[in-house]
């Protein structure tokens, strides 16, 4: 399996990044465990979360996500085999959101101690901070990684402003930098990365992690008209947003494109996102085997030029 490097970091990850948003949510924990053994054997190696997943779903707390994956990690054994990359500063209770150092060091105790290890590849901010300095923050992971709880650090829907602000301060202080960002991109959410945040990340050596990769399911050609909507429990927000002129242009170019290559939509998509310069990998998430073996089949396609021409301009 091709390794990238991420960012400066050090970490090697393999080109696609398996979403733990489901897990606790989508996907109980027997489930969860059987995707990740199906991950790992496909030679995959890098998994995502937060400490907020999924506080979403009804009776749940947060943290369910962590422990899922904390649950398969000590009854595989199988920690030196996977990079963990998790996330703080969403909202996990009444005081318990936000990038302070006090708020940091309680945070990772509850995520080390949920996900049964004793050091986090990557943590990351999950959203940006305002009211709390850059060096303040980027402090608090220093004496993380000073005391080996945590390998690398990333931030996650940051604007180009507050990156370069970010990468400025650790340049100025010696304190560790950014070495990802994690933000929403695929083929049809295109601008929002591709028009400042991608050249800021190429130019600083930045590793990218892409989430919502396949638009919430909408790239995998499985909603194509309103009566679609019912086919998932966000189906009426994906055909919503997605389902009008330039999201059908997109779905007839993934469909010719997987047709030569004998792949399905959601592989054309996110083999489109491997193949981006600059990006080192996508999360997807998946909620049975099945799913998940459409995935990781996408790390193995490369697409020629002329299919890539063909889906930047079904996107542009």
């Amino acid at each position: 399996m091709e390794q990238r490097q991420l960012g400066r970091s050090g970490l090697s990850v393999a080109p696609l990044c398996f979403g733990g948003n489901v897990f606790g949510w989508t996907a109980d924990e027997a489930t969860s465990h059987r995707l990740l053994d199906a991950f790992l054997d496909e030679g995959f190696n890098f998994i995502d979360t937060a400490d907020a997943y999924s506080r979403w779903a009804p009776g749940n707390q947060g943290g369910e996500s962590e422990t899922i994956i904390g649950t398969w990690l000590k009854s595989r054994g199988s920690r030196d085999k996977v990079v963990i990359a998790t996330k703080v500063g969403s909202e996990m209770g009444p005081g318990r959101k936000g990038l302070s150092p006090v708020y940091i060091r309680r945070a990772v105790e509850d995520s080390l101690r949920r996900l049964q290890t004793d050091v986090i590849d990557l943590y990351q901010s999950h959203w940006d901070d305002p009211e709390t300095p850059f060096e303040d923050t980027l402090g608090a992971y220093k004496d993380l990684m000073d005391q080996g709880k945590v390998r690398a650090i990333g931030a996650s829907n940051l604007t180009p402003e507050r990156l370069r602000e970010a990468l400025d301060t650790s340049a100025r202080t010696g304190l560790p930098r950014y070495e990802s960002l994690q933000p929403e991109y695929n083929l049809y959410d295109r601008h929002g990365y591709e028009a400042r945040l991608e050249p800021l990340c190429r130019d600083a050596g930045i590793g990218v992690i892409s989430y919502y990769s396949l638009a919430s399911g909408f790239l995998t050609g499985k909603y194509r008209s309103a009566d679609d909507a019912g086919k998932s429990t966000r189906g009426g927000g994906v055909v919503g947003k997605y389902l009008n002129d330039r999201g059908r242009n997109i779905l007839a170019a993934l469909d010719e494109v997987a047709g030569r290559y004998e792949a399905t939509p959601a592989q054309a998509a996110l083999a489109w996102l491997i193949g981006r310069p600059g990006l080192t990998a996508p999360i997807a998430s998946a909620t049975s085997v099945e799913q998940l073996r459409d995935l990781t089949t996408a790390a193995r396609l490369r697409l020629d030029d002329d299919a890539v021409r063909w889906l930047d301009s079904a996107s542009a």
